[in-house]
């Protein structure tokens, strides 16, 4: 099955794996993908370009095989090239907007956001979604300080684009999260760290959909 942006819906999209580079990359995201993850980003900052592009070629066939989104990190030119649905850029990345020249309207962007202004910001700018958090702190952003949940709060109350609420995502934290407004979630080392990584994305399906059951 091959998607196409009119039909990815980034806003019904729940569960949502963001995962770096290794040795067994395609199986691990068929197996996330298998459990419940509905779109996959490759987050991998040190792969030089053209090793970047043959992993981006090994998820993007695993996830246009089962009809999920497949978004890069980072690099809106090597996402074009890839053929990625899309790219998710950080504040510290290319600008919304330039990714959004190089992608054209065809594609996914996506925006990580850490503090209110820059989720006001990010109502202004050319992106599909926003990342809110990290939550808790995370060794995937070890020098970033927690936003803590009433920034979840903040962004349900006032955010005009979907948002993927990051940091500290598992099966017994997603109620809380719910609680607080969340109800589309970015997880990096639940599934990472998984012994059997299928069977971990459902245990965290499982517990958006009790929270969450019509996919509001």
């Amino acid at each position: 099955m091959n998607t196409r942006v009119d039909d990815l819906a980034i806003g019904q999209r729940r569960l949502y794996l963001c995962t770096p580079d290794r040795p067994d990359l395609a199986d691990f995201v068929a197996a996330c993908i298998d459990g419940g993850v509905d779109i996959v980003q490759l987050r991998e900052k040190h792969l030089e370009a053209r090793a970047l592009l043959e992993r981006a070629a090994v998820v993007r066939g695993v996830c246009r095989d089962r009809g999920v989104p497949f978004i890069l990190n980072d690099r809106p030119d090597l996402a074009l090239d890839a053929d990625a649905d899309g790219v998710h850029v950080g504040q510290d990345d290319a600008r919304p907007a330039l990714a959004r020249r190089i992608l054209g309207h065809g594609k996914i962007v996506g925006y990580s956001t850490h503090a209110s202004r820059e989720l006001d910001a990010s109502g202004r700018e050319p992106v599909d979604y926003v990342a809110t958090g990290p939550v808790v702190h995370t060794a995937t952003h070890p020098d970033r300080a927690p936003t803590g949940v009433d920034y979840i709060t903040y962004a349900a109350r006032t955010s005009t684009k979907p948002f993927f609420v990051t940091g500290g995502v598992t099966p017994e934290a997603i109620p809380a999260l719910a609680s607080a407004g969340a109800r589309r979630f970015v997880v990096v080392r639940y599934l990472t760290e998984a012994g059997d990584p299928r069977a971990a994305a459902r245990r965290l399906r499982d517990a958006i959909d009790a929270v969450d059951p019509h996919g509001s």
